[in-house]
């Protein structure tokens, strides 16, 4: 069964990242009086930031009584949501990986639709997009965020709304492609045809090698092999 969508994770995936979520979130949460050093935050790259900081608080029994205020949880998201408009709207480093542009239109060329998923929210997304020129909507067909599912990475979510999205039903028609184990478990929870593991992103292949996959790639060009 041939390959009719193409699901692309964005930070360290498509996109360069160079530790700039980890530097956000480290930062909103330093504004809450907490440090975490890149280390402790790295496991939870991939899924929705509200979570990943209440897993972070949950992490340090003195702050388990944080983890379950959800009004403070918004505020540290709040802060990371601003450092992160700052750096994508502002920045001169914000790039895409090598080759993705070229990877999106030669899928697009075979007709196979092409969605970034993500850890994300909406405004987010929509300030990466907008830097890169990827909202013309020649290159990507659509963009899924955490905060439009129910339930984010590793949950299905995300990929069953690029399907509907899409007008794809079975998800042996799906490939899913991102940089964490997040992505990964996502992609092996919708059933996809591939799992597609990029090891030069937040994850290193060892610690990828770990999670249920088909493939693992240190170049997106690889995806065109695998996929076409």
């Amino acid at each position: 069964m041939s390959i009719k969508l193409a699901v692309f994770d964005i930070a360290g995936t498509t996109v360069k990242d160079s530790n700039n979520v980890h530097e956000a979130l480290q930062k909103a949460l330093l504004y809450a009086g907490f440090h975490y050093t890149i280390e402790e935050i790295n496991p939870y790259m991939g899924i929705p930031k509200p979570l990943a900081i209440k897993y972070l608080l949950e992490q340090r029994p003195t702050l388990k009584d944080f983890a379950e205020d959800e009004e403070f949880i918004q505020t540290i998201h709040a802060d990371f949501v601003k450092e992160m408009l700052l750096f994508y709207q502002t920045s001169g480093k914000v790039e895409e990986k090598p080759h993705a542009s070229a990877v999106f239109k030669a899928l697009k060329d075979k007709g196979i639709k092409v969605v970034l998923d993500t850890g994300f929210s909406r405004e987010i997304t929509n300030a990466i997009l907008e830097k890169l020129g990827w909202d013309k909507g020649d290159l990507i067909d659509f963009s899924v965020t955490s905060d439009e599912v129910t339930n984010g990475r590793p949950h299905p979510d995300l990929i069953f709304k690029a399907m509907e999205l899409c007008g794809i039903i079975d998800s042996q028609e799906v490939a899913k492609i991102g940089d964490t184990s997040s992505d990964l478990q996502e992609g092996t929870a919708a059933h996809c045809k591939y799992v597609i593991g990029v090891t030069t992103g937040a994850f290193s292949k060892e610690d990828l090698e770990k999670e249920p996959h088909t493939h693992l790639i240190a170049d997106l060009r690889e995806v065109l092999e695998i996929v076409l």
